[in-house]
C-alpha cells in the first residue's frame, strides 16, 4: 500500500474533535448539555477544522480515491498535511482571483480528491456553491446567478454526466461568473489537457500560491457563511440554503459525539458531494477526528462496479463503518458475501429515507450488520437524530436528537401544517427543532419564512413520534400523506405490510386521484433479480396486512425500477405522475370501447406538476371524442389539458 510523506505538521487552534462517552440513552445527551457549549465544542469555522486535524494526525491518511472499483487498482492517498496543504492553496488561488468572504464559489464535480479543495478552500476564502450535475443547465444557471457566483471549479473530462461541455456552457449562462478552474481527471495523460480559452485555468495553478497560511489573513467567524446547498430543483425552482461555519461544525462535532468517532475508523462514503449527507456528516464529521474516507470512483456509488465489489473492498481496507441511503442498501443485499472477510464493521448507518423493516431484518439476516437509523436535512446541515452504535432500535427509529438541540412533535392543523399544539410522547405529529446547526435560511427570505412557525421553530415536514426513552421515531413526510375523503393514510403502513414480502425489492405507495375520495392508495413494487409473482398476489399479501379496510391500495404494479433523486430517495411526486396518468387511462379507454371502439386512443402522458395531457388523434369524430372525455374526466383533482396537440418533451405514460 502507498504511503505518504511526513511533512510538517502545521500548529493547531484546538484538539480535533473526539467524543466524550459513549451514548446509550437521552440522559447521556443531556449530561453533555451541562457543559456550555463554547467550552465543549470551541471551534469555530470548518478552515479551523483542517488546521487542529493536520496539526494532530500529519501524515496519517484522511483521503483514500479508488480510480476504478478493481481490488488490483492502486489507489491515491493524501494525509491530513496533505489536504491542508492543498486547501490553504486552493484557497489562496481564490483570493487571487479576486473571491472574498460573500462571493461564491460553484463546485461541479464528480467524486474526487479534488472536490475537498473545492469545498473546504473555497469555505476559506469564501462561500462555496456544490452543484447538482443532473440538473439542467438552465436550473444551474438560475443557482449560480442567484448566489452571485464568481469562480466555478469544474471536472475536465465528460464523464456520463458531461461535466466540462456543461461548465462551458454555463460561462454564457452566468453574467457574475468571471473564471472557471477546470479540475484535470485522475487519470489524464501528461500534456493532454485542452487549450484553455480566456478566463479558464487549470486548477493546478494553486501550487504557485503558499501552502501554510491564508494569504487574506482572514478570521472566519462561526456566523459567517461557509455554504450555499440547494434544496429541491428536481421539480420547480431549487432553493439555497445558508450555511454558516458555526453550524456546519456543530454538525462535525455532534456526529463525533453521537457515533462515538474515533481515529481508527475507517469508511466508504459514496455519497454525492453537492449533498449534505455526504459533506458534512459523512466527510466533515470524519476528517474532523482523523478518520480515513474512501471515495469509491469518480461515480461513487452509482458505479455498479462499487456496489458489486463492496464487500471486498470493506474486506480490503478493513472499513469499521458503513453508511448508505436505504436503496443503496437494498442493492447491496443483494450483493452475496462470497466469503468477503467483513468481521471490522462496527457500525451500520442510514438515513435520507425511512428504512424499511424487511430490509432490516434482511441485512441483519444476511451480514449480521444492524442497521442504525438517523436523521438529517438540509436545513440542518446534514445531521438532526442519530442512532448510536450499541443501540438497536426498531426501523424507523431515527435515534435522540444531537446535544444542545431542541425537539418538539405537534399536531398538523387543517390545512397539513404545523400547529401549536404540543403532542404526548408516543402520539404522532410534525417535527420541529431549534439547534446550533440550524441553517441560515434562504436566500430568498419568502422560502425562509414558510420554513419557520411563528415562534421560530423549523418546522420539518417530517411526522414522527417520541418514545419513552426519548428517541424519535419517523413514518413520513406531511406531504406524502395519502387523504381519502378527509382519512388521513399513512403511507408508510402499506409500504411495510407489501415490503414484507419476500419478493419485493423496494415499494412506495401514493395517492392516485379519484373524483369521489380525492385520492385512493396504490403502491409501486419493484422485485428482486430472478423473483416472480403476480400483481394480484401482492395486492392481496399487503390486503392482508393492512388493517384499516380504507387504507388497503387499489392496485399494486410492478415496475423495472424505481424512481429515485439523485441521493438515492423514492421520488414520489414521479409515481404521483404515473398513478394520476394511470387513472386517466383507465378512464379514457373505458370511453373508447363503449362510445368510439373504431377509434385509436388517445395518448396520456404527464404534462407538468398535478397536469395530465390527453391527445386525441384528428379525425371527423376528434372533436365529439374530446367533448366525452372532458366531461367524464372533469370530476378528477387533477388539471386534464384533452387536445389533438401532442405535449413535447416528455413521453407517453400510461
Amino acid at each position: 500500500m502507498a504511503t505518504t510523506p511526513a511533512l510538517q505538521p502545521f500548529p493547531p487552534l484546538h484538539s480535533p474533535f473526539t467524543r466524550s462517552a459513549p451514548i446509550r440513552s437521552l440522559q447521556d445527551v443531556q449530561r453533555l448539555e451541562a457543559r456550555p457549549l463554547a467550552d465543549a465544542q470551541p471551534v469555530q469555522s470548518t478552515y479551523e477544522i483542517f488546521v487542529n486535524s493536520a496539526a494532530a494526525f500529519g501524515d496519517k491518511t484522511a483521503l483514500t480515491f479508488l480510480p476504478t472499483a478493481d481490488l488490483a487498482a492502486e489507489p491515491i492517498y493524501w494525509s491530513y498535511a496533505q489536504l491542508l496543504t492543498g486547501i490553504h492553496q486552493t484557497a489562496n488561488l481564490l483570493h487571487h482571483l479576486g473571491v472574498g468572504p460573500e462571493d461564491a464559489v460553484a463546485v461541479l464535480l464528480p467524486g474526487c480528491l479534488e472536490y475537498h479543495l473545492a469545498l473546504w478552500g473555497g469555505e476559506a476564502a469564501g462561500i462555496v456553491q456544490p452543484l447538482n450535475p443532473m440538473l439542467t443547465d438552465e436550473k444551474i444557471a438560475a443557482m449560480m446567478t442567484l448566489a452571485r457566483a464568481k469562480v466555478l471549479i469544474a471536472y475536465g473530462g465528460e464523464g456520463d454526466l458531461g461535466y466540462w461541455s456543461k461548465a462551458l456552457r454555463l460561462r454564457a449562462l452566468v453574467p457574475t461568473l468571471t473564471t472557471v478552474l477546470r479540475v484535470a481527471p485522475h487519470d489524464e495523460a501528461p500534456g493532454a489537457a485542452p487549450a484553455l480559452p480566456a478566463g479558464v485555468l487549470d486548477l493546478a495553478a494553486r501550487h504557485q500560491h503558499p501552502g501554510d497560511h491564508l494569504v487574506s489573513g482572514r478570521r472566519i467567524a462561526a456566523t459567517d457563511i461557509a455554504a450555499y446547498f440547494h434544496t429541491g430543483g428536481t421539480t420547480g425552482a431549487p432553493k439555497l440554503a445558508r450555511h454558516s461555519h458555526g453550524a456546519q461544525v456543530f454538525t462535525a462535532w455532534g456526529s463525533v459525539q453521537m457515533q462515538g468517532i474515533r481515529p481508527e475508523d475507517v469508511g466508504i462514503n459514496g455519497y454525492p458531494l453537492f449533498h449534505v449527507a455526504g459533506v458534512l456528516p459523512g466527510s466533515l464529521a470524519a476528517l474532523s477526528a482523523g478518520v480515513e474516507t474512501i471515495i469509491p470512483t469518480t461515480g461513487l456509488f452509482r458505479n455498479r462496479e462499487v456496489i458489486a465489489n463492496y464487500w471486498r473492498l470493506v474486506e480490503r481496507y478493513r472499513c469499521t463503518y458503513l453508511s448508505a441511503v436505504p436503496t443503496v442498501l437494498a442493492a447491496l443485499a443483494n450483493v452475496p458475501l462470497n466469503g468477503a472477510d467483513i468481521s471490522t464493521l462496527r457500525y451500520c448507518r442510514t438515513g435520507a429515507a425511512i428504512l424499511a423493516p424487511e430490509l432490516a431484518a434482511r441485512f441483519e439476516r444476511l451480514f449480521g450488520l444492524h442497521i442504525h437509523e438517523s436523521l438529517g436535512m438540509t436545513e440542518m446541515a446534514g445531521i438532526s437524530t442519530i442512532t448510536p452504535p450499541g443501540v438497536n432500535a426498531p426501523a424507523g427509529c431515527v435515534g435522540w436528537r444531537l446535544p444542545y438541540t431542541q425537539l418538539r412533535v405537534v399536531a398538523l392543523d387543517a390545512q397539513g401544517n404545523a400547529s401549536n399544539q404540543d403532542l404526548p410522547q408516543g402520539q404522532p405529529g410534525m417535527v420541529l427543532f431549534q439547534s446550533p446547526n440550524l441553517f441560515s435560511g434562504f436566500l430568498d427570505a419568502a422560502d425562509t419564512a414558510k420554513a419557520f412557525t411563528p415562534d421560530g421553530w423549523l418546522a420539518t415536514g417530517d411526522l414522527g413520534f417520541v418514545d419513552e426513552q426519548g428517541r424519535l421515531h419517523l413514518s413520513g413526510r406531511s406531504k406524502d400523506l395519502i387523504i381519502r375523503s378527509g382519512h388521513n393514510i399513512d403511507p408508510k403502513v402499506i409500504e411495510d405490510a407489501l415490503g414484507a414480502h419476500p419478493a419485493v425489492q423496494l415499494c412506495a405507495a401514493v395517492g392516485a386521484p379519484d373524483a369521489y375520495a380525492g385520492e385512493l392508495p396504490v403502491v409501486y413494487a419493484t422485485l428482486r433479480p430472478g423473483a416472480q409473482v403476480t400483481e394480484a398476489k401482492l395486492m392481496a399479501f399487503t390486503a392482508e396486512r393492512v388493517d384499516e379496510a380504507v387504507a388497503r391500495p387499489r392496485w399494486v404494479q410492478v415496475i423495472e425500477t424505481m424512481p429515485v433523486t439523485n441521493v438515492g430517495k423514492i421520488y414520489k411526486p414521479e409515481l404521483r405522475q404515473r398513478a394520476a396518468c394511470h387513472t386517466v387511462q383507465a378512464l379514457v379507454d373505458g370511453v373508447c370501447a363503449t362510445e368510439a371502439p373504431g377509434l385509436p386512443h388517445p395518448q396520456v402522458q404527464p404534462d407538468g406538476d398535478n397536469t395530465v395531457r390527453v391527445t386525441v388523434a384528428p379525425g371527423p369524430d376528434a372533436d365529439t371524442l374530446q367533448s366525452r372525455l372532458r366531461e367524464v374526466l372533469a370530476p378528477l383533482p387533477l388539471t386534464i389539458r384533452v387536445t389533438t396537440t401532442p405535449a413535447t418533451g416528455s413521453p407517453p405514460t400510461a
